[in-house]
């Protein structure tokens, strides 16, 4: 390999762990923040939810379409016109019009969704032999970015005249870090062939097995979104500090970093992921009843225990966009799919939650019903865990 080819090789791997870093992070700065945009624009908790929860709707509309649009415009030029789409979306956000608020709200999710789908079979086209690897250190860099952006957003909104506006601006110079990075690719850009008649599968959509993927991804983000969006505030309630309650929650994020190094790691060399599955579970449905308990002792546990969870869950999902398939279409269509219907239950989560919290003025029933979330973690992982292609 000559010395230009090392170079736009490790380029290229920068630029991917920078699209990664923005993937997370535009979206989990907002919990820390959450009570100081209730309290500054007048807003529900249902409403405040719907901050975290508009992005997910994105997701699940538009994920679908990111590899229609790549097979149209190529991966790397998509990509590009993301990072274009998000910077622009964060800096409409971080204004103190609630119109503009939720604009820009929607605009960074549309643009997130394109790197959530095209990312897993852009590592498997440009990687093939390295894909446990590569998905282990981007799924870090997503995770490490997304735990600062919960930690530092209230540090940040009190610098100065910042306010919480100012906190999530900051984000925007990640998203175009990410977007300077990523232009030499585009001299490649590489557009997915087309399947053709002959070549084509069933609907992935009577397939039990992308279902069981879909169920998994759906499930593990809907407790994972649930938990950016309300622990904070949650443990402000047992008498944490704004500051206290968003380092919790990058605690929770941190502890999902090194998991998700190495979970794909292990998933990859495993003939079928059932033992993976059954971890995940457990981890998450042990931080959740921690949380019931409600021990002062028991929060930092729970809060990591929710980490190595959400850390499995995620990387394993990533996973098995590639594990199950035979191509990079088949990858870009079932993590369409997944993202698509998996993050419209997502949805669900952040909004219900506050709600609940509304009307019963306590967080115990929203847990029970997070803790029941965790079977159906379980027994769709097992299914989505079997050793064969969509």
């Amino acid at each position: 390999m000559t010395k230009s080819s090392t170079n736009k090789s490790w380029l290229l791997i920068i630029g991917i762990m920078l699209i990664a870093a923005n993937l997370r992070a535009p979206i989990t700065a907002v919990g820390s923040l959450i009570n100081d945009i209730v309290d500054d624009l007048q807003l529900s908790n249902a409403v405040a939810g719907s901050i975290t929860t508009i992005p997910l709707l994105a997701f699940a509309i538009f994920s679908p379409f990111a590899p229609k649009i790549a097979q149209r415009f190529g991966l790397e030029r998509t990509i590009f016109y993301s990072m274009i789409a998000l910077t622009i979306g964060i800096f409409i956000r971080s204004t103190s019009s609630i119109a503009l608020l939720f604009g820009g709200t929607i605009l960074l999710g549309l643009a997130i969704s394109i790197g959530n789908v095209l990312l897993p079979g852009y590592v498997k086209l440009k990687f093939p032999h390295q894909i446990g690897l590569m998905t282990g250190l981007y799924a870090v860099f997503m995770n490490i970015f997304g735990a600062l952006a919960s930690g530092i957003s209230v540090p940040l909104s009190n610098v100065g005249s910042l306010g919480w506006q100012g906190a999530l601006a900051v984000f925007g110079g990640l998203s175009l870090l990410a977007t300077i990075v990523w232009m030499p690719q585009l001299k490649q850009n590489i557009v997915p062939p087309k399947v053709t008649s002959q070549e084509k599968k069933p609907s992935l959509l009577k397939s039990p097995l992308a279902w069981s993927v879909t169920l998994f991804m759906g499930t593990q983000s809907l407790l994972f979104y649930t938990i950016v969006a309300w622990l904070p505030p949650m443990l402000q309630t047992k008498g944490y500090s704004p500051e206290s309650a968003g380092w919790m929650l990058f605690a929770v994020q941190m502890t999902i970093v090194p998991v998700t190094f190495i979970v794909p790691i292990i998933a990859g060399k495993m003939k079928n992921q059932f033992g993976l599955a059954i971890f995940t579970a457990l981890a998450f449905a042990t931080g959740i009843i921690f949380l019931i308990i409600n021990e002062p002792i028991l929060i930092l546990p729970a809060v990591i225990s929710l980490g190595i969870g959400a850390g499995s869950a995620f990387s394993l999902a990533m996973m098995l966009f590639t594990l199950r398939t035979n191509t990079v279409d088949e990858a870009a269509q079932l993590s369409g799919m997944a993202q698509s219907a998996g993050y419209l239950l997502a949805a669900t989560g952040p909004v219900i939650f506050g709600k609940l919290y509304d009307l019963t003025l306590d967080w115990d029933t929203s847990l029970y019903i997070l803790l029941s979330m965790t079977l159906i973690i379980l027994f769709a992982g097992l299914y989505a865990s079997q050793s064969k292609t969509v």
